[in-house]
Parts: structure tokens; sequence; C-alpha cells
């Protein structure tokens, strides 16, 4: 067994006998700093955390708390998000920069709360600011309550699988000339699994990661997108997988051959070692573009072998991965998804009487070069795009969080839409060009303690030509996925469809190009919680908006105080 192989195994054991002994607050520290790392045959120095691509793996059981003390020694502004994470009544740890703090500067610490209630299963963790999450993120465990179990056998090991992006050219250069010139941003030159390219690419087969696994043995795989730009597929040659949660809540078990995975996504999956010992095989992965823009058509791989590894003359088994452009292989798959909806596990709590109805549409748009400014958009425009044609202006002075609990006027509006201003067939080939063009803001949508929410519709659209599909992330709550579809949604049909006995509870939800998605949740977490699209290109562009969910009347149900080394803006 190679070393690395060994103390990822070691680690894992180690870790769970850490954690039956542990009190439930557990201190990390995470320095983030420079390192020269290479890859495709080249060496660039990226943001890591701890000198690590990807970063450390946190461990914890359901219901602890996490303390992380962040010590910026990087030479740019930082913050860390808990994704997926409800963080109940401190959204000061949340991360999103200028939403709910300002971000840690260079020579700066932060300690971070991360507090865990309900969630069980895998999420991760990452950069909220600019696009530094290409290099900067990691897995977070979070396993059962000390005395309690998985809802399947034991597995024999388990393992973190993390997707990426990897770009030859640097992050910050990238992210600032892409809002520049106003265009589409540079595809990244490969993909990766655990930081690594693999064998397909130049100057990478000797670091392609390696998962050494027994016969007949059966192992727990947390498979995480942390993408900066594109939804993938994943698969493992001649092996199925039996998918068994997705955003750290349980799911009912089915058997596949293939992943759709989105930005921001978890998904936890059985795999049992039951091929032939005598071969090796292909983890895959690659994009899943249905728009039609420039995409990475690339494939990354890993290599899935039995006992000590052996080089074999013989090449390793190729996985089968849909088309690129397969949207029925991408919505088949996360249809699937259902809660197990099992009482000691993952108890399904659908909303049911609505209080706040909204209709949230999704748009990419553009707007006009400034004077003297040469674009890249369509027709010398900038892109731009929205949640119901606004555009979202991210506060660079004050943040929201900070400006809402000490009453600060002047940095955001409370009127955000509930409903599109304007009416029109959201999916048609030809839409006029009056649509392209969005009123921008630093609007929010301000909810009562515990209302019950719908957004009745994650409506995308084809303005500006560009239908695609959005992963929309919520923080600080998850949300029931209760019913989607193509066109256009039909308010008298299409709820009558809707899943309320075991729809999937998420954080992260892809809405199918020129299609819909419903969900639910119940607004019981005080605070300021961002919404946005995981494409970060989009997001950057203005696809984002906040909630507010004001207090309750109890103590217990209001936002905590904020902490003393909340950094400043």
């Amino acid at each position: 067994m190679k070393p690395l192989l060994r103390f990822q195994v070691l680690g894992v054991l180690v870790v769970l006998g850490i954690l039956h002994c542990q009190a439930s607050v557990r201190r990390h520290a995470f320095v983030v700093k420079e390192a020269p790392y290479t890859r495709l045959c080249s060496t660039k120095n990226i943001l890591t955390v701890n000198g690590q691509f990807p970063g450390p793996t946190l461990y914890a059981r359901k219901g602890d708390t996490i303390i992380v003390d962040v010590h910026n020694k990087g030479n740019r502004n930082i913050t860390i998000h808990w994704h997926g994470v409800k963080q109940p009544r401190n959204p000061w740890s949340d991360g999103p920069e200028y939403i709910t703090q300002c971000p840690i500067q260079p020579g700066a610490k932060f300690s971070q709360k991360i507090i865990l209630s309900t969630e069980e299963g895998t999420l991760w963790w990452h950069a909220h600011s600019e696009w530094d999450r290409a290099t900067v993120y990691g897995a977070l465990v979070v396993y059962p309550k000390k005395g309690t179990h998985y809802p399947f056998s034991k597995p024999h090991a388990e393992f973190p699988l993390i997707l990426g992006e990897w770009w030859k050219e640097d992050i910050e250069k990238l992210y600032t000339e892409s809002l520049k010139f106003g265009g589409d941003p540079n595809i990244s030159d490969a993909l990766t699994i655990n930081g690594q390219p693999g064998d397909l690419y130049p100057c990478s087969k000797p670091d392609t990661f390696k998962l050494m696994v027994e016969h007949s043995k059966t192992y727990l795989l947390r498979l995480i997108n942390s993408g900066l730009q594109d939804i993938l597929f994943f698969s493992i040659a001649n092996h199925s997988l039996t998918i068994v949660g997705s955003d750290a809540s349980y799911t009912k078990p089915f058997v596949t051959n293939y992943i759709a995975i989105s930005p921001g996504q978890t998904i936890d999956f059985l795999l049992t070692a039951d091929q032939d010992p005598d071969h090796h095989y292909y983890m895959g992965a690659k994009v899943y573009a249905a728009a039609p823009n420039p995409f990475d058509n690339t494939t990354t791989t890993a290599l899935l072998h039995y006992g000590n590894f052996t080089p074999s003359n013989c090449p390793p088994f190729s996985p089968y991965l849909p088309p690129y452009n397969d949207t029925n292989s991408s919505v088949s798959f996360t249809g699937r998804l259902r809660s197990l909806a099992d009482d000691s596990h993952s108890a399904v709590d659908v909303p049911l009487n609505i209080t706040d109805s909204l209709f949230f549409t999704l748009s990419i748009n553009t707007f006009p070069c400034h004077q003297n400014d040469s674009c890249q958009g369509p027709n010398g425009s900038r892109l731009a795009a929205s949640v119901n044609n606004v555009s979202f202006v991210t506060p660079t002075v004050k943040n929201i969080l900070q400006a809402y609990y000490y009453h600060a006027n002047g940095v955001f509006g409370d009127r955000f839409p509930d409903f599109p201003e304007t009416v029109f067939d959201f999916t048609a080939a030809d839409l006029p060009l009056y649509l392209e063009t969005p009123k921008s803001g630093t609007e929010v949508k301000v909810l009562e303690y515990n209302s019950t929410v719908e957004i009745i519709v994650f409506q995308g659209t084809n303005v500006t030509a560009g239908a695609a599909d959005h992963p929309m992330h919520l923080h600080g709550f998850s949300f029931y996925v209760v019913g989607w579809g193509f066109g256009n949604f039909d308010k008298d049909k299409d709820p009558l469809n809707y899943n309320l006995v075991d729809p999937p509870l998420q954080n992260t939800i892809a809405v199918p190009i020129n299609g819909w998605t419903t969900v639910r949740f119940k607004a019981g977490n005080p605070g300021v919680w961002f919404m946005h699209c995981h494409l970060d290109r989009h997001m950057s562009w203005g696809m984002t908006m906040a909630f507010i969910v004001k207090n309750g009347k109890s103590p217990d149900d209001q936002i905590l105080p904020p902490p003393p080394d909340m950094p400043p803006c």
C-alpha cells in the first residue's frame, strides 16, 4: 500500500477513535497561505489552507460545535463558508463576503464557530470571497451521534472524493479580467479528483489519485463537487453505485452507474468491490454542459485497484459517462433522489401551510459597456445575471448582517420582489431585447420567524439566449425539493404532481435548463442568509439575493450576539 493511502486509511480509523472519546466542541487551526503546486507540467503559487490542496478534512458528530481559528497569512482578503451547515442563530460565522462578514484581511485572524444541528453525512467548506474556492476547499464529515449508526450496514472504510477544476493561470487574474471585460471567463485547463488531474493529462500520471479496495468489501465514498463553474458526471468503471445520501441528509437507496453532481452538492454512495481483482478501474468525471457555450471537454480520472497497486500492461477499464449535453441523464439522476423518511434518521417535515409564496426567475442578462471600455459580452456588452430581473450588487463598505443588526441605513433595501415585474414566455427561443437589461441593487427579502416558504418556482429563462442549468444554493437552511419540470411552470397543473411525502432535503439544487424547480422550507433560523447560483461566474454577475429572517419572541429564537473578533470593514 502506498504511504499516502496507508495514511488515509489510518486517518479514518484514528479520527473515529478520537470522535469516540472527545467532547462535543472541537478546535482546528486554518492558516491561509500561498504554496507552490505543480500541475500540467507547470508550477504556480495557489492559495491553500495549511499548505494543503485540497485542504484538511474536518470530522465531527451530529450536534457538535467546531471552532476554526482562521489566520490569513495570504496576500489578499479571504472568507470561509461552511457549506450546508445551518448555523442556527449564528450567521456571524457563515462566511459570504460582505453578506454576513467583512473579509479577513492579510495578517488578521477570525475564530469561526460552526454549530452543527440536524446535519448528518457529507458537507464541505470553501472560500467565499471572489473565486478563491478554486483552491481553498475541503470536506466536512458529520458522523452519527455516539450510540447511533448509519441507516445501512457499516462500511469497511470510507473516503472523500472531491471533484474540482484547475487553471494554469492565476485565479485572481482570471476573476479580475472576467469582471473587467464582462465576458465569459476562460475555461479550466483540467478537471481534478482529490486535487489530481489523472492519467489523461500531460505530466499527471505518476500522481493520479489511487484508491485501494479489498474484494467483497463495501466502501462509503463521499463525493463533493467543488468545481467553480461546472456540473459534472461521475462514474466508476464496471461498478454499481448505491446512492444513500445527499447534502448531509439520508436518501432512499437506489443503484446507478453514474452520478450527476452540481457545484456545491454532495452525494454519498456505497461501492461493493465485486469485480475482477486482477484489473484496474478508472473513476472518471467530465462536464455536463447543455448550454451552447465553451466548456472544459476533458476527463479527469482516478484509479481504483484491488490490493497493493502493481502496474499493469492492460489499460484500466473506462467508466460510462453520459454525453456532455445529455440533459435527460442529468435530471433523471437528480429526479431519483428521495428522502429516506425514517423517523430515526431522516424524518420528513414538509411545510404544508405556506405563508410566503415566491416566484423567482433566473436569467443571464447584459449591461451596456462602460464608456471607453472594451467589453467581451454579446454585441460588445457586459454579461450580467439576475433573480427576478434584479442583478445583485454586493456591498463593499459594510456587510448586510452588520447593517441589519446595528440598524445602519444605506447598505441594503428590503424590497426584493416576490414575483418578476414582467411576466413573459420565459423559455421562448426569441425574446424581446428590452428583457436583456436588468435592474441592479442590493435588495433582500424579509421573512417573519417560523414562516413557511415556498419558492414556487426557480424558473429558468432564455433571456439573452442564456438558458442554462442553475445550481441554486441557500445558506442557513436545507429545503425540500417538491417538484421540477421543463418549460414554463403551470400553476394549475404542476403542483398536482408535487412530492410532499418523501422529497429530497437539500441545500443545493440544479434548476434544469429551460425548466423550473419548486422548494419549500421553514424560516426558523433568524439572521441574514445568502442565496445564489453556485456557478461562480453567474454569482459574480448578480444571480444572487439574500433573505433576512426576523427574530422570534423567545431569546432562544433570536440571533446570537456577534463574536468579539469579527473582522472589521
